[in-house]
C-alpha cells in the first residue's frame, strides 16, 4: 500500500508540474483509522495529502460529470468501468480525462471490520498482502483479508482499470469462475408472494436519505425523479410503498449502467443489501444480451441501441 502510495504522489506531482492536467482526483486520510475522504488537488505542493488503503472504496468517477477542466483520476476497475460509461453518456469527454489505473485487491469493509473491535478503540490499520493488522491500546489483531472484503469486491472480477492513460503498477491476477449472483438466484426460486415479502422486509429500515442515490456515478439528473413536484411520482414520506417504489425505479435506471461498485451499500446508514436489485438487472442484462457494463468504449448499453435480433419475448 505505501508503494502504491507513493506512486500515486510521484505521478501527481509529474502531471501537474508539467502542467498535463489543472487537477488530481484521489484520495487523502480521514481523522479516524478506516476512513478516507476524496481530494482535488491544484497545487504540487499538496501531493503529500494524497493516501491510499483497502479502505479508499469511494468510486471517484462520482465527481466527473459536467467538469469543465483536465482532470487526472486515479481509477480502480470499477471506477474506470463507470468513466466509460459517462464518456459513452456524454457527462464528460475522453480528452479532459488523464486516467491513472490502479490495481485492486478488493476493499476490505469497515463494517465487517468494526464488528470485530467489540467496543475497543481502533487507533490504527497496518496492512500486508494477505493480512491487515488492527492497533489498539494493549491489542493487535491479525485478521485476513479475504474474510474482510466488501461483498462486491469478493466477488468482482474487473478489478484492473478496463481503460488508462497509465498504470500505477503491475495488473492483478482477475478471480475467474466466481458466482456472481447465488444470492440473486435463491430469490428467483422464491414464489411471487415469498419475493414480495422478502423485498418488503429488505427495504422496511430504508429512512429515504438517498444516500446510495447520492453516491452513485450514474445517478446524476439534474433532477432526480423523486424531487420532482410537477409531476410527483411519489410521495416524500417512509410510506413503504413509496419507499419499494424509490428503490425499484432506482434499480431499473440502472439497468445495463451499474458496474456493482458497491458506493450504495457501502454509504447507506442502515446497512440495506440494496444490491440485490441492481445484480438482478445485471444478471438479466447479461443474459439477455451477452453486455457488461463499462467494459468498452466501442459498446454501447444494450438499452441505448437497437437490433432487429433483440431478445422481444416480453412483448405480448
Amino acid at each position: 500500500m505505501e508503494s502504491l502510495k507513493e506512486k500515486m504522489m510521484h505521478t501527481a506531482l509529474l502531471l501537474l508540474t508539467q502542467k498535463k492536467v489543472d487537477v488530481v482526483l484521489g484520495f487523502q486520510r480521514g481523522t479516524i483509522p478506516m476512513m478516507s475522504q476524496p481530494i482535488l488537488i491544484s497545487h504540487p505542493e499538496k501531493v503529500d495529502q494524497l493516501h491510499w488503503d483497502s479502505f479508499c472504496s469511494i468510486n471517484l468517477a462520482n465527481y466527473l460529470p459536467q467538469r469543465k477542466d483536465k482532470i487526472a483520476i486515479f481509477a480502480k476497475g470499477c471506477d474506470s468501468r463507470n468513466i466509460v460509461l459517462q464518456i459513452q453518456e456524454n457527462q464528460i469527454k475522453r480528452e479532459q480525462l488523464h486516467i491513472i489505473g490502479v490495481p485492486c485487491q478488493g476493499m476490505l469493509d469497515r463494517r465487517k471490520v468494526q464488528a470485530e473491535l467489540n467496543d475497543r478503540l481502533l487507533l490504527g490499520v497496518r496492512e500486508t498482502s494477505e493480512h491487515f493488522h488492527l492497533l489498539g491500546e494493549g491489542f493487535m489483531d491479525s485478521l485476513e483479508r479475504s474474510g474482510y472484503l466488501q461483498d462486491n469486491c469478493a466477488i468482482c472480477s474487473h478489478r484492473n482499470a478496463v481503460i488508462y492513460d497509465e498504470a500505477l503498477a503491475e495488473p492483478v491476477l482477475e478471480q475467474e469462475g466466481v458466482e456472481r449472483y447465488e444470492d440473486v438466484k435463491a430469490i428467483e426460486a422464491m414464489t411471487a408472494h415469498q419475493r414480495w415479502s422478502y423485498f418488503e422486509k429488505l427495504l422496511a429500515p430504508c429512512i429515504r436519505c438517498y444516500a446510495c442515490r447520492n453516491a452513485c456515478p450514474m445517478c446524476y439528473c439534474p433532477v432526480c425523479f423523486v424531487d420532482e413536484s410537477t409531476p410527483q411520482w411519489l410521495g416524500k414520506s417512509i410510506d413503504p410503498t413509496d419507499t419499494m417504489t424509490f428503490h425499484f425505479l432506482r434499480a431499473y435506471h440502472l439497468a445495463g449502467r451499474c458496474t456493482d461498485c458497491g458506493n450504495c451499500e457501502q454509504v447507506c446508514p442502515m446497512s440495506i443489501k440494496m444490491r440485490q436489485l441492481t445484480k438482478k438487472l445485471e444478471k438479466d442484462i447479461i443474459e439477455l444480451y451477452d453486455y457488461e457494463a463499462g467494459l468498452s468504449l466501442n459498446q454501447r448499453p444494450p438499452l441505448d441501441t437497437y437490433r432487429p435480433d433483440d431478445p422481444q419475448d416480453f412483448i405480448r
